[in-house]
């Protein structure tokens, strides 16, 4: 089923002036803190190109790279599960839970999980999913959506956090306006959950397919909670996160943090690798899922977007992003990443005007750790959405039909052009408010048609054709 598209979800909130002040803040905030560890290394350039490199690399080679990948976690005391798509990633970590009779569980923050709805799907097997990440239980508490994809709570302020706080987890107490108290509200409230639950369920920034390492990086520390104290631990990773070598997390281990937080490091990186006795969980699950990321993979253009390393430097650099947020994507990935990987995942029929929902500036492009060329896959996409869409009829699909064959004949394209010159005299400069042109019109004007064009000067002038 399509989705109601961005150009019905973006107007509500163009109109919501609290939502665009508080995504315009926290843009440039973290725009401008990134800016400044980029400009700290003489080699950022270098190490865009390496990060691009080597998962072009692994995306190449991607069945190998996973088959090493399962060898090596089944080598360190790890099971792998394989998952078409979320559907069956959901069965397989519901099942899981049954089968240690969990009836909680404890989250990191995860995207892929996110994808797959997989709260929803546990919640549905009687299992009710705690979120451990600040942003996402504002989220989980407020039953919002989340709007970016590194801070899910991003339009949210600091008092409408409070506000719901004290509805919800800190019911009867009075907090304070600083951010050192609603982080304090929430450290309360998940402490005896992260000592008492025994299952957790992470995502992963990474897996290495050398030494079957999951990495999870991240800023709170919640994560080294999840993987550290449960006795079942579970990593739902989409297949595109895989890196061939160890040696590879050095480049991404500086791509990452400077391009999503505007940090030198993150706080916390987490990396297990399988089971070990007396050393954190007694049971490690690695749920690979495709979930559509096969089908990417076959569109020579459209699979650059697998390259994402989730950083979300393009949305905070995104102006169509800054003003109108993250729900009118309809998508856990929004921003000019979300315009050109959710129609790939989801199919072009179900999310068909999201190739229009990035501006074409460039800036996406110029901030991105792994150089995706996003503009490219826009302008791509948009053409295949034309092509793959023939049962289109609309006004806009005839018009273009009926210029190209005018512009195809110098026959038809002189006459047209001398009807021109003898009736849009007047209507030169009032733009078309209506049908097909509409839109497209609504910010241009009609150029004046000059009185003679070059073909008749050069005929008039130099006699022949």
């Amino acid at each position: 089923m399509a989705r109601a598209g961005f150009p019905a979800s973006a107007p509500a909130n163009l109109a919501n002036s609290q939502l665009r002040r508080n995504l315009g803040k926290a843009t440039r905030t973290i725009r401008g803190k990134r800016a400044e560890v980029v400009s700290e290394l003489p080699d950022w350039e270098a190490l865009r190109d390496a990060g691009a490199a080597i998962k072009a690399r692994a995306l190449a080679t991607l069945p190998e790279q996973l088959e090493r990948l399962e060898a090596a976690v089944t080598r360190a005391g790890g099971t792998v599960h394989w998952a078409r798509d979320g559907a069956e990633a959901n069965r397989i970590v519901a099942g899981i839970a049954h089968g240690h009779g969990a009836r909680e569980v404890i989250k990191v923050k995860s995207l892929a999980t996110d994808e797959i709805k997989l709260n929803d799907a546990l919640a549905a097997e009687g299992i009710e999913a705690i979120e451990t990440d600040l942003a996402e239980l504002i989220v989980q508490l407020g039953h919002d959506r989340q709007s970016h994809i590194l801070v899910p709570a991003i339009h949210r302020n600091r008092e409408e956090i409070r506000s719901l706080f004290m509805r919800t987890i800190a019911r009867g107490r009075e907090l304070g306006h600083d951010p050192g108290s609603l982080t304090e509200a929430a450290r309360r409230h998940l402490r005896e959950r992260f000592l008492t639950v025994n299952m957790a369920i992470s995502g992963a920034n990474f897996g290495v397919a050398e030494t079957g390492t999951v990495c999870v990086v991240e800023s709170e520390g919640n994560g080294r909670m999840c993987t550290t104290l449960p006795e079942v631990l579970v990593t739902v990773m989409g297949i595109e996160k895989v890196l061939p070598e160890w040696r590879d997390l050095e480049v991404f281990l500086q791509l990452l943090p400077r391009s999503s937080t505007g940090e030198r490091m993150n706080p916390y990186t987490s990396l297990w690798t399988g089971v070990r006795e007396g050393d954190g969980p007694r049971e490690f699950h690695l749920v690979l899922l495709d979930g559509g990321r096969t089908d990417v993979l076959a569109d020579e253009t459209g699979r650059q977007a697998l390259h994402c390393i989730r950083c979300s430097a393009c949305l905070n650099a995104c102006p169509v992003y800054s003003r109108t947020g993250g729900f009118a994507y309809e998508s856990v990935y929004p921003g000019p990443i979300g315009a050109i990987l959710t129609p790939q995942l989801e199919g072009l029929d179900r999310a068909p005007t999201l190739p229009w929902a990035s501006s074409l500036c460039g800036a996406c492009y110029e901030v991105c750790p792994v150089k995706i060329d996003i503009p490219s896959v826009l302008i791509h996409l948009r053409g295949r959405v034309v092509r793959e869409q023939k049962r289109r009829t609309d006004p806009e699909r005839l018009t273009m039909g009926a210029v190209g064959k005018v512009f195809a004949s110098q026959e038809r394209y002189e006459r047209a052009q001398r009807l021109v010159r003898r009736g849009a005299g007047p209507l030169a400069k009032l733009p078309i408010r209506v049908g097909a042109l509409g839109g497209w019109t609504e910010a241009r004007e009609l150029p004046d048609v000059p009185e003679q064009s070059f073909r008749d000067w050069w005929r008039a002038e130099r006699g022949g054709t």
